[in-house]
């Protein structure tokens, strides 16, 4: 029950916070609508082929994604708040309430992104059930990187470059996995050839979001 509420507190405070200054949801979406345009009317996204349908809005989310994830842990540094959640949270609460954070911002971004893309792009799903499962898990994998990076360089100097740095050679195989299984969803059903491919992409999902909890505890000490 402690973890829990102390999940809460967290998750509870970024909210309000973000609420408030409605600054990550403003820019993050700012420009996913302004890489949709360009990418229906610059690169005649509908004559695409279905894979690289697929790979284009994951590489819209992902760095939609680059522009906003850290700011959680680097929002706390540059307000001088970190000292205070080290007096009042355990590492585990501060890490898992940023981690629920991130995963429902970027799970709703996700949702307007998608839903906006098929409309656009007048595309039909093949698996509605397949697309939504690589979706959630998709966003759980990229939001448990997010976090964990944004962790670490939330101590560093230049945020910003460095996040982007690390971050994209830890989910350049996250977004391989994603584009493959989200092209598969909308043409055609699940094989056990894809399942293979699902289980390989909650394998990594569990294991970024286990090597930020253990990661944590060093960065919390310091």
């Amino acid at each position: 029950m402690n973890l829990l509420q102390g999940i809460t507190a967290i998750l509870s405070k970024d909210l309000q916070i973000e609420l408030r200054s409605r600054y990550a949801i403003n820019t993050v979406l700012a420009f996913v609508g302004a890489s949709l345009l360009l990418v229906l009317f610059a690169l005649n996204a509908e004559q695409l082929p279905k894979s690289a349908q697929s790979a284009l809005v994951w590489i819209i989310i992902l760095f939609a994604a680059l522009s906003s994830l850290s700011r959680s842990f680097v929002m706390e540094t540059d307000k001088r708040t970190f000292d205070l959640l080290r007096l009042h949270s355990r590492a585990i609460d501060v890490f898992l309430g940023k981690l629920c954070f991130n995963y429902l911002f970027t799970l709703s971004v996700n949702c307007v992104t998608f839903i906006t893309y098929i409309f656009l792009l007048g595309i039909s799903i093949a698996d509605s059930s397949a697309f939504l499962l690589v979706l959630t898990v998709g966003t759980a994998g990229l939001s448990g990187v997010a976090t964990m990076l944004g962790a670490i360089v939330s101590q560093a100097d230049r945020k910003g470059a460095i996040f982007s740095v690390l971050s994209i050679p830890l989910l350049f195989p996250l977004i391989l996995i994603l584009v493959q299984l989200t092209k598969v969803a909308l043409i055609e059903d699940f094989s056990q050839h894809y399942l293979n491919d699902f289980w390989a992409l909650v394998g990594y999902t569990g294991t970024t979001i286990t090597a930020g909890i253990l990661l944590f505890d060093y960065i919390w000490e310091e």
